[in-house]
């Protein structure tokens, strides 16, 4: 809650026009240039923390245990704030409306996104198209990235359990090992991706935790727990994959004696950014930073939501680079190590800056 009132103070000071409170914790504000309705369009940052310990030694160092920025979420929402006044000072040189996103819960399922999208944040006005950026700590500052069309994969959270008899490690004859049903599974569901997907369209499917209930180095325990992902960029296919998983996982224990739930948890769809507006925006960058300094990414399977944007308006999603190898920053995010040259704030609010002017016309003369 304190980082939207700050981030709401902040605009109050430059004399922003804003409102607190959307999704809880997020904050709108809007920039009107001459004749405002000529055209609107919008600048998104996200503005959550993660629970994570930062281990870091320096002076802005995470004042909350277990609490820190490891996504480089105070960065895209600092950008932000610099550009909102840049712009603030400069609205009487160009015409139209910029609507600024401060954006809750990026991290946690169904995704802020899509809350401020049912709450109407791209209404009233509608903006013409929206523009966002993400820190990447691989790419050095003063740096930025850009790929037109497909850029993220979807996301999706597996929470499978696997039931079965449990006894006594040394005589497994007498249980259904629902350990040795969850290793099948896992390995089973790699054949979703290497004989079901089509090989063009890019599909993960991955297990991060596995926990037995009342196991031990002898004991067969009951029942099994498992949470993963499943990240590909094709919609159809999503679904398909869904049932796919579903049908191998419970057909597979059942067959082994067991039992098994499979639940799906839907999660962000792809992100895909306009190709017209991503390849405007990388030209606009070029002119802004030198060609030098601005690159092609390839496609990742992180996920971001906002890809929903992506699904309703015109949406470029770009990469700000934020690390220094010579300064000893290049831990990636969501580490308790991760850390931004500072430096990249110029870039970051000067280029959104840049990016909106130009969208809407450019500066009078």
């Amino acid at each position: 809650m304190e980082t939207g009132k700050f981030i709401a103070s902040k605009l109050a000071s430059y004399g922003i026009r804003h409102e607190h409170g959307w999704g809880v914790n997020g904050v709108v504000a809007y920039i009107e240039g001459k004749n405002p309705s000529r055209k609107t369009i919008a600048l998104r940052a996200d503005i959550d923390a993660l629970p994570i310990t930062e281990m870091n030694d320096v002076s802005y160092k995470s004042q909350n245990q277990g609490v820190m920025h490891a996504c480089g979420h105070d960065v895209h929402s600092a950008s932000l704030l610099g550009a909102a006044r840049i712009l603030h000072e400069l609205r009487s040189e160009f015409e139209g409306m910029i609507k600024l996103i401060f954006q809750p819960a990026e991290e946690r399922l169904p995704g802020g996104a899509s809350i401020l999208i049912a709450e109407g944040v791209l209404e009233n006005p509608a903006p013409a198209n929206i523009i966002g950026q993400h820190v990447l700590p691989a790419l050095d500052t003063g740096k930025v990235g850009f790929r037109p069309g497909m850029f993220m994969a979807s996301a999706d959270e597996l929470y499978v359990t696997v039931r079965g008899k449990g006894g006594h490690g040394a005589v497994p004859h007498e249980c259904v090992d629902p350990v040795l049903i969850a290793s099948h599974i896992v390995v089973a569901l790699q054949q979703i991706v290497s004989r079901n997907a089509n090989p063009i369209v890019p599909t993960v499917v991955t297990f991060g935790k596995i926990n037995s209930t009342g196991g031990s180095t002898n004991v067969i325990p009951n029942e099994v727990k498992m949470e993963g992902t499943f990240r590909t960029m094709d919609e159809d296919w999503r679904s398909k994959a869904h049932g796919l998983m579903k049908k191998m996982a419970e057909t597979l224990a059942e067959s082994m004696g067991g039992s098994c739930d499979f639940h799906i948890e839907r999660g962000y769809p792809f992100l895909k950014n306009d190709e017209e507006l991503t390849l405007r925006s990388k030209q606009f960058a070029i002119e802004f930073l030198g060609a030098e300094n601005v690159v092609d990414l390839p496609m990742r399977m992180t996920a971001e939501d906002f890809a929903y944007y992506s699904q309703v308006i015109p949406a470029c999603f770009y990469r700000l680079g934020t690390g220094n190898t010579a300064r000893g920053i290049t831990s990636p995010i969501h580490t308790d190590t991760f850390d931004v040259d500072e430096d990249s704030l110029l870039v970051g609010m000067g280029l959104m800056s840049w990016l909106a002017v130009c969208e809407l016309g450019g500066l009078e003369a």
